[in-house]
């Protein structure tokens, strides 16, 4: 009797622990829903860590993760480990490293050698990673021409294709402006950056097109946009002017500009890259977010 009467006591446990447990994890799953369905699923929501690089970075995520957003960029591999352990991605990877980046690119036949040993790397790590994207730049113009800028970026990219193309990761060239921000940067215009894109002829090759940075350098975005689309495969935010919050202090509204991305029929990421100047980072973040939630 002792014995059944034990058996029955640890049973009702078990099914009381269990149904706890279930409890539990229904509520988790519930809480994650909600958060979810709080942005409406037509945008790929990403944001650029080094906006906010006073802020621990763990932390970042776990702020990051509760706003709702998929992905952390212009990470490097030591950081990759850390976004996947809060279900995020990295939409972008960078590219700067060992004095190559914005400045110093591929624009010039002596940098390819080592670029290519670097790309190499990082869309090896990226791709073990399982991301998606990686950061190219063109580099600073130094008296080139833009013709022979396109030529010189061609010959270089082209080494590193066939490998960005059988791991499944796409280079991302970024389109920055040279009147505020990148003096002598070379792919400050969208119209050189398909022209890039179709000397290289490949998928796997695509434009970000920096909305802050090409309205300063062009504008007629949303005409852009839709004539270029083919060749974009990223897109990054900022306020116009000062690059900081997106709200109505700056120039640009952001839900058109979102509609006419949405309307193209575009899957990638659109990345949060505005400076925040409020004290509050992260309600800056999550406004950027909402305003952009189509």
């Amino acid at each position: 009797m002792k014995r059944r009467e034990t058996l029955k006591k640890i049973a009702g446990g078990a099914v009381v622990t269990v149904t706890a447990n279930a409890l539990s994890n229904r509520l988790i799953a519930a809480d994650n829903q909600l958060e979810s369905a709080a942005l409406k699923g037509k945008i790929n929501h990403s944001v650029c860590r080094w906006c906010y690089g006073d802020i621990p970075f763990e932390d970042f995520c776990k702020s990051a993760k509760k706003i709702g957003l998929q992905s952390i960029e212009l990470l490097d591999p030591p950081d990759f480990a850390m976004v996947k352990k809060y279900g995020l991605t990295c939409g972008l990877v960078s590219g700067i490293r060992d004095g190559y980046g914005i400045d110093k690119g591929w624009n010039r036949i002596e940098n390819h050698d080592k670029l290519v040993e670097m790309y190499e790397f990082l869309i090896d790590e990226t791709a073990k990673a399982g991301f998606p994207n990686l950061i190219c730049f063109s580099g600073n113009r130094q008296g080139l021409d833009d013709e022979q800028g396109i030529k010189n970026c061609a010959i270089g990219l082209k080494k590193i294709m066939k490998i960005a193309e059988s791991k499944k990761v796409t280079i991302i060239m970024e389109l920055l402006n040279s009147k505020v921000d990148h003096k002598d940067y070379q792919c400050d215009h969208t119209a050189w950056g398909v022209e890039l894109c179709k000397a290289i002829g490949s998928d796997r090759f695509k434009l970000l097109y920096d909305i802050y940075h090409m309205q300063i350098m062009e504008g007629d975005i949303i005409r852009t946009i839709r004539e270029s689309q083919q060749y974009i495969g990223h897109y990054h935010t900022g306020g116009v002017p000062g690059r900081n919050e997106i709200d109505e202090s700056q120039e640009l509204y952001y839900p058109s500009i979102m509609q006419a991305i949405v309307d193209t029929g575009f899957k990638g990421f659109v990345a949060q890259e505005f400076i925040p100047k409020r004290a509050d980072k992260i309600a800056s973040l999550k406004q950027g977010v909402t305003i952009c939630d189509i």
